[in-house]
């Protein structure tokens, strides 16, 4: 399986704009710049789309360890906190926190736990980050 997206950068750093593409059409010349990165400007950015790419691939992989466990969750919501730091060597994501509210019929909270730190050490997303990546779970009754 390979998925890919494109970018396209015209311009310097501070003055330019880019754009990204993903061949699904979900979406198309999304626009992106240094404001909408490094400042507060309205628009996305990359550590915008990878904490969005975060969240759905945990959301997806707790669904599946809770289907191992002969649970079936009726919502998980999950937000990721992405943390960008200017180092030595340049800007890196140095931390991802995941806050995790599921509801499951028939869960205990042990269990919970478990299946939820298993989907968070085996969601893809997570493995290819370099980051610390926390997580808070909360099981909602």
């Amino acid at each position: 399986m390979e998925r890919k997206a494109s970018a396209v950068w015209r311009g310097g750093l501070k003055d330019g704009k880019g754009e990204f593409s993903v061949p699904s059409g979900v979406f198309s010349h999304l626009p992106y710049s240094f404001k909408t990165r490094f400042e507060d400007a309205p628009g996305t950015n990359p550590e915008e789309l990878i904490a969005a790419a975060h969240t759905s691939c945990f959301s997806m992989a707790l669904s599946a360890q809770l289907g191992a466990a002969n649970l079936t969750p009726e919502s998980i919501n999950t937000t990721a906190n992405l943390r960008m730091e200017k180092q030595d060597s340049g800007w890196a994501i140095t931390a991802v926190h995941l806050d995790v509210s599921a509801k499951i019929p028939n869960a205990d909270d042990a269990a919970f736990q478990k299946v939820a730190q298993d989907a968070k050490a085996g969601c893809p997303v997570s493995k290819v980050l370099k980051a610390q990546i926390t997580m808070t779970a909360k099981l909602e009754r």
